[in-house]
């Protein structure tokens, strides 16, 4: 007797039933599919684009728009700082280092960042071919900058005030394109680098830039660059750069330490000069306690702890996550409830064929074993597909959330976790078929036959 055979002819025989459980069970499991293989790739972008920052100084505002403006460029800068105040910062014993962005402009909506070669470094960026930005407007890009919009190294452009469609272009500035980073992952796949001067300039109104190397700058020595990059135009903070000689660029914030290492035209370009915002790492544990409050209370900056905002952030979204997830597990409850009213209205039809069975040879064992097979069946199918559609919406979603935020998602991943989903689709589809099984096996032969 082929047990697995005959239980999914019984299935058949009950097509509306069973397709009604098999939606109820796709709904469920696809939900919280789709909320798994989100929460995971967010997590994930969040986790990886903090890279070790401690702390982001910047305009005064809101604290969580300053750090998805300069860690994770999906927001608008709280506006710009100015050069004396981002020296104050770099100068202070509590600093290590300091990492200088300014923002401002795109191309195509991809963000041009300014900053020093230690910003490429903090993400661990490897070049793909070409070179690290040296000379004002010069740029290295992203990978994904690269693909979306046809770059090759030696490539001219010109940017555009603001993040969005083009406001006002900087016809007499053009960038061009010296290097192209590695896929990384990471933020700063979809940035735009070059330096600090370059955003300054491109904002003036003097003659054109004719791409000469920065005086006293050198490719190689972030810690010239890096720490004396406060400009400002739009708050671009991170990206995943990391490069080995721009370490050495923010090695100490001492005050002596800096001076001797940075373009002095940089770090004294005069008051009048901006920067969007601070990337700022700790010397010591101290300097968690005492640097935010000492900017929050006396200066005109704010500063933001990116942990403690990010995970503000998470609980925000927790809330609703939550609300979504116990909905799923509802509708996988009902599903479960309407597999087995289908079981047990159908052993009424069955009765007689039950009691044939067993007249067979049948045991009551087999027959218990049947109407299980039939639940589990309705389970897995109904997993399946579930897992199938919370895979091609999330594939979907994953294109319209890079053109709203250049991060990349994908529905062709597979979790652990959904494994244990799979195991709870077996439990629900084992215990709705259990009473059926229960009454199928305890058929009375002679009563059915009499009947």
């Amino acid at each position: 007797m082929n047990l697995l055979g005959l239980s999914w002819k019984n299935i058949k025989n009950e097509p509306l039933s069973t397709l009604l459980s098999l939606i109820l069970f796709a709904l469920g499991v696809g939900l919280i599919s789709l909320l798994l293989l989100m929460n995971k790739q967010i997590d994930n972008q969040f986790e990886k684009n903090l890279a070790g920052v401690n702390l982001v100084v910047g305009a005064k505002g809101s604290p969580m728009q300053l750090i998805l403006s300069s860690i994770y460029h999906i927001d608008f800068p709280t506006g710009n700082i100015s050069l004396k105040e981002a020296n104050m910062i770099r100068k202070n014993p509590l600093v290590k280092k300091v990492i200088p962005l300014a923002m401002g402009d795109s191309y195509k909506t991809y963000r041009i960042i300014g900053s020093n070669h230690a910003y490429a470094s903090l993400y661990e960026m490897e070049l793909e071919e070409g070179r690290l930005w040296q000379s004002d407007f010069e740029v290295t890009i992203g990978s994904t900058v690269a693909k979306a919009l046809g770059l090759k190294v030696g490539d001219s452009f010109v940017s555009a005030h603001g993040f969005g469609e083009a406001i006002m272009n900087h016809e007499d500035h053009p960038f061009k394109v010296v290097g192209i980073f590695k896929k990384n992952k990471r933020v700063l796949d979809q940035l735009i680098l070059s330096n600090i001067e370059s955003v300054w300039k491109s904002h003036d109104h003097g003659p054109p830039a004719t791409n000469k190397p920065s005086k006293g700058k050198e490719s190689n020595h972030d810690h010239k660059e890096g720490d004396g990059h406060d400009h400002s135009h739009d708050g671009h903070d991170h990206e995943g750069h990391d490069h080995a000689h721009d370490d050495h660029d923010h090695g100490s914030h001492d005050h002596h330490d800096h001076s001797a290492s940075t373009p002095v035209n940089f770090w004294e370009a005069g008051d009048t000069k901006e920067v969007t915002s601070l990337l700022v790492f700790y010397r010591n544990p101290i300097a968690a306690v005492k640097l935010p409050r000492f900017v929050n209370d006396r200066t005109d900056m704010q500063a933001a702890a990116p942990a403690f905002e990010i995970a503000r952030l998470s609980e925000m979204m927790g809330v609703g996550q939550q609300a979504l997830r116990w909905l799923a597990i509802v509708i996988i409850l009902v599903s479960g409830l309407s597999v087995f009213i289908s079981l047990f209205n159908s052993l009424k039809k069955r009765r007689y064929e039950l009691a044939i069975m067993r007249v067979m040879g049948g045991s009551r064992a087999k027959l218990f074993l049947l109407l299980i097979l039939e639940g589990l069946i309705i389970a897995i199918l109904g997993y399946l597909l579930g897992i199938i559609l919370s895979h091609v919406a999330m594939e979907v979603l994953a294109r319209y959330m890079q053109e709203s935020y250049q991060y990349e998602f994908s529905g062709r991943i597979f979790l652990k976790e959904e494994w244990w989903l799979l195991a709870g689709a077996l439990l629900v589809g084992l215990l709705a078929a259990i009473l059926p099984a229960i009454s199928a096996s305890s058929t009375d032969i002679s009563k059915t036959l009499s009947k």
